[in-house]
């Protein structure tokens, strides 16, 4: 009929057109052409439980550290799309990525308060290609490790500008300096206007959570007083710029001297000596939530694996406990992750590892409890070997762990939707 009427070969030259120029001209035209916004609510909390429009909320997510990184360059811009398309398919509802990159390749701050717009145009398109495939984000804002800058470039800043009350790195928590370097940071952030969809960062939906640093330590001081006053600093100031979104720390989970009866529960003493202090840290008001790693195999180097699995879940479950009982607050175990370099390592270790802990957290959900939810370290697409460590995955390569992941994500579904499950499209994944 298009024929006939002549109108077939005009749709045709305007579409040609149209594709020819999203190709040649990429993100100048995304939001013109394709782009449109999911509708999606902040995630907010009541108690020990998360909440989406008034729905109790689980987050069963991952972590694929590189996102902004491998958004910078047009060469590899498509590992992005292809890990949310593939966490999408698995029903994943959050994932954590790195919201920092100070002083180094590819950096988003290239010195105190001056940021790479190139590179923030990244950090955008990560937010927006999330909120396209119905994915949130928890972003953390600095890394304890030196690893894209981390605390160490910071210290360098202030004592190359002869500012610096210390050389040690330990300083980024105590020197005013480098404080008033990273609420700049901080406040940049926050209030950055997205360059495709015009949204903040700070009214931005598809942003689950703030963390503020990639597992806090200060061990020059194992009292804790100096990282709990840092953390009561940040999270204040951020709370001050942002109230739409939730906030955490980023802590691993060891107890500290303020919990002396819970010190057993810890891999080891050295770890009650490392500056940071679960229950403290976490009971901070302006703190949402609280967060846990979970490595057996950095902690228990000795240990056969069903000692390491033994001893995880009592970790797990004293942390859910912690939520329901002390802080009040819900609990994300926000990294666990198996090394294949262990000796005798298998892959099924890790499906019996993963399994363990869903299952923890799946039972304290069904009775609205604390367990939140849990994030695998770390996820990749193909042909990532240069960003892998002895954990990472390329979780649709193996089925099992496929299929053990997509059936944690609709357990939990079908907890946060309950009956109306069944309406939604969700429920056809499910059932295959």
């Amino acid at each position: 009929m298009l024929v006939s009427n002549g109108v077939f070969y005009p749709i045709l030259g305007l579409a040609s057109c149209v594709a020819f120029i999203y190709l040649s001209f990429g993100d100048l035209v995304e939001f013109h052409f394709h782009f449109i916004e999911p509708k999606m609510s902040f995630v907010e909390r009541k108690g020990t439980q998360f909440t989406v429009d008034g729905r109790a909320f689980y987050v069963n997510g991952w972590n694929s550290y590189w996102l902004m990184d491998q958004a910078v360059e047009e060469n590899s811009r498509p590992r992005v799309r292809t890990m949310f398309q593939n966490g999408a398919k698995m029903g994943l509802t959050v994932c954590r990525t790195w919201a920092f990159n100070d002083g180094t390749y590819n950096a988003l701050q290239v010195s105190p308060g001056r940021f790479d717009e190139r590179v923030f145009k990244a950090l955008d398109r990560v937010i927006v290609e999330a909120r396209r495939h119905g994915i949130r984000l928890l972003l953390s804002l600095a890394n304890n490790l030196e690893a894209y800058g981390g605390k160490t470039q910071y210290v360098k800043w202030a004592w190359e500008e002869g500012i610096g009350l210390s050389s040690s790195n330990d300083s980024f928590f105590y020197d005013p300096s480098i404080r008033s370097y990273f609420k700049t940071y901080l406040k940049t952030i926050l209030t950055r206007k997205n360059h495709l969809n015009g949204i903040q960062y700070k009214d931005d939906p598809a942003i689950f959570a703030w963390e503020l640093m990639n597992e806090p330590r200060c061990m020059s001081d194992a009292t804790g007083d100096t990282l709990q006053d840092w953390i009561e600093d940040m999270a204040a100031y951020a709370k001050s710029i942002d109230k739409k979104h939730l906030l955490t720390v980023g802590l691993e989970g060891f107890y500290g001297p303020t919990c002396p009866e819970k010190l057993s529960v810890n891999p080891g003493p050295w770890f009650s000596t490392l500056g940071s202090d679960f229950i403290r840290n976490s009971k901070i008001p302006d703190i949402d939530f609280a967060s846990v790693h979970i490595y057996p195999d950095n902690w228990l180097v000795q240990a056969g694996f069903d000692e390491k699995m033994k001893y995880i879940s009592k970790w797990v479950v004293s942390h859910i406990e912690d939520g329901d009982r002390v802080l009040k607050k819900p609990i994300l175990f926000t990294e666990f992750g198996i090394s294949n370099r262990n000796k005798n390592f298998d892959h099924s270790h890790r499906d019996v590892f993963y399994k363990n802990i869903f299952d923890i957290i799946h039972e304290s959900a069904k009775k609205n409890g604390a367990g939140a939810g849990a994030f695998v370290w770390q996820f990749m697409v193909e042909g990532m070997q240069e960003y892998n460590d002895d954990f990472g995955i390329v979780p649709w390569e193996r089925p099992s762990m496929y299929q053990l992941i997509k059936g944690q994500s609709c357990r939990l579904a079908s907890l946060h939707y309950g009956k109306d499950l069944a309406k939604k499209s969700f429920w056809k994944f499910c059932l295959e």
